[in-house]
């Protein structure tokens, strides 16, 4: 098979299907684990994906879908006005596009840095529900990638407690590349765990990707984000319709 027919996009049925292996992969772990059935959900991350792989994996009964970049899920979120869609940011966000995510989006999982938080309060419209946000945490510390480090999360949340158009729903992490993600994933729960007990409010952690969604839901995922197992290998940057 050649490169180029590697990341052809996905026909509607292939979607489906990918979409249904996902999910008897989610429910075995979670009987695995001793979980409930319904403990979970699946973010379909769209990213670089079309417009008719989101509406196909829409119509399978997928509802909420993951984007990282603002300008590109702007089209999206247009075309596809008409559908009951839940949309999460989960990519890096930049001051000068909060207003966007604000207006746009129902979840926001990076949340890291308190002037993001203020101008996200400050633009949400006061005619929509609160927006529901992670923190994200930088737990191996690495340069370069987003997130506040564990020690910080306790006065983080504090914060943004003060800000009545954010509501805090949980932590978020992205484990080192070459790390156990298992590690990582329980420090994440102990952590939510030990807020709550604290007194900050979280029913929420965002962990778990597709080479790891059964690690992850082990150690107590409520969210797992799921592209390549959804949608195939993402198209070429700026082979997108």
């Amino acid at each position: 098979m050649s490169v180029e027919s590697k990341n052809l996009p996905a026909s509607a049925a292939q979607v489906a299907q990918r979409l249904e292996n996902v999910r008897a992969r989610v429910q075995a772990a979670l009987r695995d684990a001793g979980r409930g059935a319904d403990e979970i959900r699946i973010l379909a991350v769209s990213k670089r994906q079309p417009v008719a792989a989101i509406e196909a994996a829409f119509q399978a009964g997928q509802s909420s879908f993951g984007e990282n970049y603002v300008q590109e899920a702007r089209a999206k979120i247009a075309a596809l006005a008409s559908l009951p869609i839940d949309w999460h940011f989960i990519g890096r966000l930049q001051a000068n596009k909060s207003r966007e995510v604000a207006e746009r989006f129902q979840w926001v999982h990076t949340l890291d840095r308190i002037r993001i938080a203020r101008r996200l309060n400050d633009q949400r419209p006061y005619g929509a529900p609160p927006l529901n946000v992670c923190i994200q945490v930088n737990q191996a510390g690495e340069p370069g990638k987003g997130g506040v480090g564990p020690d910080e999360v306790e006065e983080f949340a504090r914060q943004i407690g003060g800000f009545p158009r954010l509501r805090l729903r949980g932590l978020m992490t992205i484990p080192p590349t070459a790390a156990d993600p298992a590690r990582f994933f329980t420090e994440l729960r102990i952590l939510r765990d030990r807020l709550k007990v604290l007194g900050t409010p979280m029913d929420t952690l965002s962990m778990g990707m597709s080479a790891d969604l059964e690690q992850a839901v082990t150690a107590g995922s409520t969210i797992v984000r799921i592209g390549t197992a959804i949608f195939g290998p993402r198209p070429p940057a700026g082979d997108r319709k």
